[in-house]
């Protein structure tokens, strides 16, 4: 068997073989609309690992014949971005399009790194193709942000994974003279959760631990391999994802001993303190809301101070505020009323501003009836006026439904009070 890993030997070398990602590169598309024309600016490309961020940018290098030049953010400083640079100012040419820099693990990138970027590619000196894990907003630096259109990738659909085993089973050089006979799909696909590279990682370890003539893929087969083999199949760190994934869960699910344990697996991990606090902030409002909003208070606390102190005494405020959370009682009223309103923005499109509560700076715009017959709230008793705030096509549409916690009976109680039958 060759030393090249399958993922490896099955990597794309053109868009009409990659997989996944047709929101971008289907026909029509914005990057391959991009590679089409030959024109393509500076991007970022944001998901999850194994899902071809990496590929895409060596396509669209391969494709438009441009020099590509590669940093891992892991392993690379000022100096080693800077000597990239004047190499790509050394091979500019005339009317010649630039080179692509391609950086991996962008959001690892220093303040002082992501500043050494950005004349050349204001300038054109290159284009830049940034790849990260990580909500880019929070750690690329606005100036270069503001350069760069950013990109999201999602995980593999189902139908993206089974294509992806079909091509290695029936191209690769090594697999496609084997007797490999599939049985089930469960267990690969759940194991590989969305992520092209740990598929094809399982299915290597998989078919390469049976000796026999027939190999068999099934659910308990992958299931046993992957177990003698855990090592093997974490070894690029992937496991990083379900961790947190299980410590989000466990606060979510209000048990704080699990939400200690995973976050103990987390940092002896050597994980980014300041990572486990963000996913912290995001919980505190997505899961427990307004049936405690000082949960997001403390998170927030929480991120400021692991930002201010550092390891090891950090740990000591992540294990507070994740027992906070996971002890805090649960709602998702304010995700879910926000995620109905998107919706009902998107159905019903750009309505109007009812007159009375828009904005009168101008004579004209008084004259045309701008905020007459306003009720100014602290006008009225108890500071309330019975009046309409939405657009008159869904007037009387509710999106915030109070959950059954004490808080927000609390807050139900007081807007049946204001509303009467509007908030039942």
């Amino acid at each position: 068997m060759s030393n090249i890993p399958l993922a490896e030997r099955l990597r794309p070398k053109t868009l009409d073989d990659y997989i996944g990602q047709s929101h971008l590169v289907g026909k029509g598309n914005i990057i391959r609309r991009m590679m089409e024309s030959g024109n393509i600016s500076s991007f970022i490309l944001w998901g999850p690992p194994g899902v071809g961020k990496t590929t895409l940018a060596r396509i669209l290098a391969n494709e438009l014949k441009r020099p590509f030049h590669t940093l891992s953010a892991v392993n690379s400083g000022v100096k080693d971005v800077r000597e990239v640079i004047e190499k790509a100012r050394s091979q500019r040419f005339f009317n010649h399009p630039s080179p692509i820099l391609f950086i991996d693990e962008i959001h690892r990138f220093s303040k002082s790194q992501q500043d050494s970027l950005l004349g050349a590619v204001e300038e054109g000196v290159v284009t830049l193709i940034g790849a990260t894990t990580e909500n880019p907003s929070f750690e690329v630096i606005p100036p270069l942000l503001s350069r760069c259109q950013v990109y999201v990738l999602k995980s593999l659909e189902k139908n993206e994974l089974e294509l992806l085993l079909e091509r290695a089973l029936s191209t690769d050089f090594e697999f496609k003279q084997l007797n490999v006979k599939v049985q089930e799909t469960d267990a690969l696909f759940r194991f590989s959760g969305g992520d092209a590279r740990k598929l094809l990682n399982i299915l290597d370890i998989v078919i390469c631990s049976q000796e026999s003539e027939e190999i068999l893929i099934n659910n308990s087969i992958v299931t046993e391999k992957l177990q003698e083999n855990i090592a093997r199949y974490d070894k690029s760190g992937e496991q990083h994802y379900d961790i947190i994934s299980a410590f989000i869960k466990s606060i979510r699910g209000s048990d704080p001993n699990a939400a200690v344990y995973w976050l103990a697996r987390m940092i002896e991990g050597g994980e980014d303190p300041k990572f486990i606090a963000r996913r912290l902030l995001i919980l505190a409002s997505e899961d427990i809301g307004l049936a405690n909003p000082n949960a997001l208070l403390l998170a927030t606390s929480c991120f400021q101070a692991v930002s201010m102190v550092g390891w090891p005494e950090s740990r000591i405020i992540l294990s507070e505020a994740a027992i906070y959370l996971a002890t805090s009682p649960k709602s998702n009223s304010a995700y879910m009323a926000i995620n109905d309103a998107q919706a009902l923005v998107k159905e019903s499109g750009d309505l109007s501003v009812p007159l009375h509560i828009r904005n009168a700076p101008t004579k004209l715009m008084k004259d045309l009836g701008y905020g007459d017959n306003y009720k100014y709230a602290h006008s009225y008793k108890g500071n309330f006026a019975d009046q309409e705030f939405l657009p008159e096509e869904i007037s009387g549409k509710t999106l915030y439904t109070p959950q059954e916690n004490a808080k927000e009976k609390e807050i139900a109680t007081r807007l049946k009070h204001l509303w009467k039958d509007k908030y039942k």
